[in-house]
């Protein structure tokens, strides 16, 4: 694959997928929004003495018994003294089926959104088999995170660090920054990027925009890399995800789109990275893949 070509500016082209993409995340309605009674309603996990789990949502409660409907449907009245453990799952209960949040929601692809992790929350996660990566938050607005590469036959590896703050986060907009901090094999001066990132919408149907500055050393970029990313929830265990990157005085930019697979605590990313103003021969796309495994238990009760 050549990138030899002179950049075009992605608006400047005509027919561009990127238009098509964009519509879909600002006029596709999340599939199955929530009506206000399921958003009220916290869905449980209740594990009693013989070791039956059950999975729904509490409707009544007093001293000693709860009233407790199963994601079935199932009405049960259960007594406190036979429940083992009882955990409060996150996500939401829509059309009558659960939600589960995405673990993940604090990074697309490798880009971050603006959402937060919370105290005690955090992650660790595989970029491309070889970027290992781990991330926690020490409150609820600061996460530290970062990693070492584990690149096949290189002596010196990739040492990067990754402290984010997040001032301002609420359910429908977020706003934070932070550096991605790069320790270069047998370089005496170290480099990375400085940014801040906006998110808006939840982490089922949302855009996130950002700017980055690069350093090496004490010097800076006059111009930020542009950064452009969203998200849209599909399914209760899927959603469609593009990050893109817009680097200044380069002649080549990166476009992807692809998809997230989610559970309780796993996410896996798959991904298909275009290199836009290139010249490309063959299959035009770069493939990703990243796995993220969230390691916070759900809260308990």
């Amino acid at each position: 694959m050549n990138f030899n070509r002179g950049k075009q500016n992605l608006f400047s082209q005509p027919g561009s997928w990127w238009a098509g993409l964009l519509a879909l995340f600002l006029v596709t309605p999340l599939f199955g929004q929530p009506s206000a009674a399921a958003r009220d309603s916290t869905v449980e996990r209740i594990t009693l003495e013989e070791g039956t789990v059950l999975v729904g949502y509490v409707v009544q409660e007093d001293a000693g018994t709860i009233q407790f409907v199963t994601l079935s449907g199932m009405t049960l009245e259960v007594e406190k003294r036979q429940i083992r453990k009882r955990e409060q799952l996150s996500g939401k209960m829509i059309q009558g089926r659960f939600w589960r949040d995405d673990p993940n929601s604090t990074r697309l692809f490798f880009g971050p959104t603006a959402r937060p992790l919370k105290a005690g929350q955090g992650y660790f996660s595989v970029i491309q088999i070889f970027f290992p990566f781990a991330a926690v938050g020490v409150t609820d607005f600061i996460a530290i995170g970062g990693g070492v590469s584990l690149i096949p036959g290189v002596s010196s590896q990739l040492v990067y660090l990754a402290p984010k703050i997040t001032p301002v986060s609420t359910e429908e907009f977020s706003l934070s920054g932070g550096v991605l901090y790069l320790a270069l094999p047998d370089n005496e001066e170290d480099a990375g990027i400085a940014y801040g990132v906006s998110s808006f919408g939840s982490s089922n149907s949302s855009l996130s925009f950002g700017l980055g500055w690069g350093f090496s050393g004490d010097d800076f970029a006059d111009k930020p890399i542009i950064y452009m990313g969203g998200e849209l929830r599909i399914s209760p265990a899927m959603k469609l995800l593009s990050e893109n990157w817009f680097i200044p005085d380069s002649d080549v930019d990166f476009t992807s789109f692809g998809v997230r697979f989610f559970g309780e605590h796993l996410a896996a990313d798959i991904a298909l990275v275009y290199p836009l103003g290139a010249d490309t021969k063959g299959f035009p796309f770069f493939p990703l893949v990243g796995f993220a495994y969230n390691f916070t238990p759900p809260a308990n009760k």
